[in-house]
């Protein structure tokens, strides 16, 4: 797993977008382009497009952000009528170039071209067995070594739908995929659901994306989900759906609701917007604090903040304003820099804090760093009191399907007890919402979301390697 020293607690794998025109005369390259641009919250190291042409993948890759990466002359050349687009955040595979995504391989009878969400727990063990087989890699990713089960399989079968069931059959982990292969495009979701993947169509276009929110830049109808387990083959013009063995429950991720997802997305058929409002009003039932004014550390928390604010009556205010130029992957390189980090991307509003009892609302808390340079921040300020109140439980153990996160001994919550983790951070108390106070905030039963960094129970088998090192 590919873990890196960065300012922010949590960074997300990525984000993908699959187009395809029922007009084989109209380039889609520039509708992947504005969806990868309204999913660029997934991912800011780098960007990708791969279009198809008279049997030809055409792809562009580059580190940065979409619009560092693309231009119109590019866009321009990118000629064709079905592709696939990717951002990233590396979890598993370096930060370097030969990593970014789409990835493509030709080979004498099939050419792909594949953009992945999520973490290959086996992918280790499954690069091994590649490698005694002769296959060789251009980079370090989990996403090739998707791609060689691949071709592999297809080599053995000739059936594409075959070669990805089986493929997916050893794979652990989480995948939401978009793939071309030999001109058609498959869209592809791990059995137990765990990154969320959806389906939007008109007349003109289909889009595969990660988020919803790609199709309302697009103005193109939100119709589905893709199901847990659904390989949708679209040839043609033409959807159908194949599907992996089922399993008796799914996993979605919680976090895509409490912090990775945006506000204005509908994923896992559920709105975000709607799921960290809920958030917020249990945390005021859960927590009456007696405070003058209520603040959200910007922007995740927001909506969870104006629904406490209105669930307990004390007055919503931005205490903290952010600078929108700072992106989420600010790197620092000592504690010190991190702390100008956090500064660089927010300020206090300090007539709203001075002498006045702060309860401020966080989406969650990992290592705990980037809260207590916040803490001093609102104390800095003249805060009489300040009380924190987090979205998310306890974080007491790593994730292993697609968040880079903490090793479990740099998590804050692990061996300590809430007034430790309250002494530690500065604030006069701290209150994370329940387990049970989450699960029912998000609506979906507790046996069919993903939970394992806050309890530990992981939904998958784990490889020893991975457990060794968390």
């Amino acid at each position: 797993m590919g873990r890196q020293n960065v300012q922010n607690d949590l960074q997300d794998k990525c984000g993908v977008v699959g187009v395809y025109s029922y007009d084989e005369s109209v380039d889609v390259a520039s509708w992947i382009y504005s969806g990868l641009y309204t999913i660029q919250h997934r991912g800011q190291e780098s960007a990708g497009i791969s279009v198809l042409k008279e049997g030809r993948i055409n792809t562009h890759v580059g580190m940065g952000l979409v619009s560092d990466v693309f231009d119109n002359n590019l866009l321009d050349i990118l000629n064709g009528n079905v592709g696939i687009g990717h951002v990233r955040y590396s979890t598993t595979g370096d930060s370097s170039h030969e990593n970014c995504s789409p990835f493509v391989e030709h080979k004498e009878n099939i050419i792909i071209s594949i953009g992945h969400n999520g973490d290959i727990v086996n992918s280790t063990s499954l690069r091994k067995e590649l490698l005694e087989s002769n296959h060789e890699f251009k980079s370090t990713t989990d996403s090739e070594v998707i791609c060689h089960l691949i071709i592999d399989e297809y080599n053995k079968s000739g059936d594409v739908v075959l070669a990805i069931q089986k493929t997916c059959s050893k794979l652990i982990g989480s995948y939401s995929l978009v793939i071309l292969i030999n001109g058609v495009l498959y869209a592809v979701r791990d059995p137990l659901g765990m990154k969320p993947l959806a389906l939007g169509r008109n007349d003109e276009f289909l889009v595969i994306a990660s988020e919803t929110v790609a199709f309302d830049s697009l103005d193109i109808p939100y119709i589905r989900s893709i199901e847990p387990g659904e390989i949708l083959e679209i040839d043609n013009g033409k959807e159908t759906s194949y599907f992996l063995p089922k399993e008796e429950h799914t996993a979605n991720c919680m976090f895509e609701y409490l912090y990775f997802a945006r506000p204005d997305s509908i994923i896992f058929d559920k709105s975000v917007y709607e799921v960290r409002l809920n958030v917020g009003k249990r945390l005021a039932q859960e927590y009456p604090i007696d405070a003058d004014v209520v603040i959200a550390v910007p922007d995740s928390a927001i909506p969870a903040t104006l629904a406490y604010a209105r669930e307990s009556k004390i007055p919503y205010a931005e205490g903290l304003i952010k600078n929108r130029y700072v992106g989420r992957t600010f790197i620092m390189p000592t504690q010190k820099d991190r702390d100008i980090a956090v500064k660089l991307k927010m300020n206090t509003l300090n007539s709203v804090i001075k002498d006045k009892r702060v309860i401020v609302i966080d989406d969650s808390v990992v290592r705990g760093t980037t809260s207590k340079t916040i803490i001093k921040m609102l104390r800095d300020a003249g805060a009489s009191e300040v009380h924190l109140l987090v979205g998310c439980p306890e974080i007491i153990s790593p994730c292993f399907y697609g968040i880079a996160m903490a090793t479990k001994e740099e998590l804050l919550a692990v061996d300590r007890t809430t007034e430790e983790i309250r002494d530690e951070i500065g604030v006069d108390s701290i209150g994370y919402i329940s387990i049970e106070g989450l699960v029912e905030s998000i609506g979906t039963p507790r046996e069919d979301l993903c939970l394992g960094c806050i309890t530990g129970d992981y939904p998958t088998v784990i490889p020893d390697d991975l457990l060794d090192n968390e």
